[in-house]
């Protein structure tokens, strides 16, 4: 799901307070909230795929973009997230219960609505306490809200200059 292009430039403003960390930033215009990793799919299954996601039954609603977080954990930071909140976890159970069939893998790690802003390469000891600082006073950050009312089936391909983004398929929410 695409974040409101109003979040970008304060998307890049976050970035940048990073930017003395050794980080791989995902481009402010890409950033967006996974709702299902489907991996490598064969083009074959796209329009069954779409037709299942066709059936969604969630409702639109209002979405909160807040919190500053990281995972695993502070302590050992791989990847650096904004928050959403809103109906994720219902629209997230939807569209896994709808791609059952098709036997996707399950993550095992509780959703939690996200959008990558940077993948931590390696921080140096000396850095570790600046970077945890920069996450703890940014971790109640608010950007604001936008209206969830639709799904995107993305292809994505990974090139060295970082992954193009194509929209196979847009699920309208009503």
């Amino acid at each position: 799901m695409e974040l409101d292009p109003g979040f970008t430039e304060m998307i890049r403003e976050l970035q940048d307070r990073f930017s003395g960390f050794d980080l791989k930033f995902v481009n402010p215009e890409l950033v967006h909230i996974t709702l299902k990793f489907l991996g490598d799919v064969d083009e074959s299954r796209i329009l069954s795929l779409s037709a299942a996601l066709d059936s969604i039954t969630c409702e639109p609603f209002e979405a909160k973009v807040e919190k500053l977080g990281v995972f695993p954990k502070l302590s050992n930071p791989r990847v650096l997230w904004l928050g959403a909140t809103g109906n994720f976890k219902e629209l997230h159970e939807n569209i896994e219960s709808l791609l059952e069939p098709f036997k996707f893998e399950k993550n095992d790690r509780k959703f939690t609505a996200h959008a990558t802003l940077a993948r931590v390469k390696f921080l140096k000891k000396d850095q570790k306490n600046a970077f945890i600082n920069t996450v703890e006073e940014l971790k109640d950050i608010e950007l604001g809200t936008m209206w969830v009312n639709k799904v995107l089936l993305k292809k994505s391909t990974l090139t060295p200059k970082g992954p193009i983004y194509e929209t196979l398929h847009t699920v309208y929410m009503d």
